[in-house]
């Protein structure tokens, strides 16, 4: 079964969003949410990171999920079939919420080690190195990031669940992150136990001493709460965005 990652209808729908956030800012706001060259900057970011995201993510489902896939079932004797007493997984919807919480769980970790390693914080801090907090920083990503994200997911298809299945999963989660990224949804109640709000992403991107390196969580919450690293937004404390140090700008001279 062939399914396409909905990152792929998406892509549109994240521009016309980011401009009505824009359009609505400066006609009818005072908030000074975007700022022209850091929304510029954002913007060839985010175009660059899916022209180059559109052939490493071609080349890290066939070479890493599918392989893996393969790997452990017909090859190495079937360790799926023999071992595990199944071949694989298939695609009833029950089995959709599990991919997808599995998914969420790979995220988190992802995330987190992007903040705890420095080797993948100096891909990662791409998307936290702009001071402004809107949809435009949503697309702020770096391009390095792609080439090893494939490998916290992995596991996933060892174990059975279909290769596709996965990445549909994962395009879902990227389009929740999305719309994470603005100021004009508040705290929303009862549903702040378990998922990851607006406001809790607010936190993430924080260069605050109280919320650094916080709310990791993709769609869910949970896995902060569980391991320590939940941080819920105090309104006391004015939030100031971007990282503590910012990346070293330099400057080339051709003589």
């Amino acid at each position: 079964m062939d399914f396409t990652n909905p990152l792929v209808y998406a892509i549109p729908c994240f521009l016309g969003f980011i401009a009505i956030e824009l359009t609505y800012s400066k006609a009818f706001d005072n908030k000074q949410l975007y700022k022209w060259k850091d929304l510029l900057s954002s913007l060839s970011l985010g175009i660059g990171s899916v022209i180059v995201g559109a052939l490493v993510k071609t080349v890290a489902v066939v070479l890493v999920f599918n392989f893996a896939y393969e790997l452990f079932n017909p090859m190495l004797d079937g360790v799926r079939t023999n071992i595990m007493g199944y071949e694989s997984f298939g695609y009833a919807w029950y089995l959709w919420l599990i991919c997808m919480l599995l998914d969420d769980y790979s995220y988190y970790w992802f995330h987190r080690q992007n903040h705890m390693i420095r080797f993948l914080w100096a891909a990662h801090i791409v998307h936290h190195s702009s001071d402004n907090f809107n949809l435009g920083t949503a697309v702020r990503n770096g391009w390095f990031t792609i080439f090893y994200k494939p490998f916290f997911y992995v596991w996933i298809v060892i174990i059975g669940f279909p290769p596709e299945m996965l990445v549909v999963c994962m395009g879902i989660e990227a389009i929740w992150q999305f719309q994470l990224h603005t100021q004009y949804i508040k705290k929303m109640g009862f549903i702040e136990k378990f998922i990851n709000t607006h406001t809790m992403h607010q936190v993430h991107h924080a260069r605050n001493i109280e919320y650094m390196d916080k709310n990791h969580g993709g769609i869910l919450n949970i896995f902060d709460r569980l391991f320590g690293t939940w941080k819920e937004l105090d309104d006391s404390i004015a939030i100031e965005y971007g990282v503590s140090v910012p990346p070293i700008r330099i400057t080339c001279m051709l003589f």
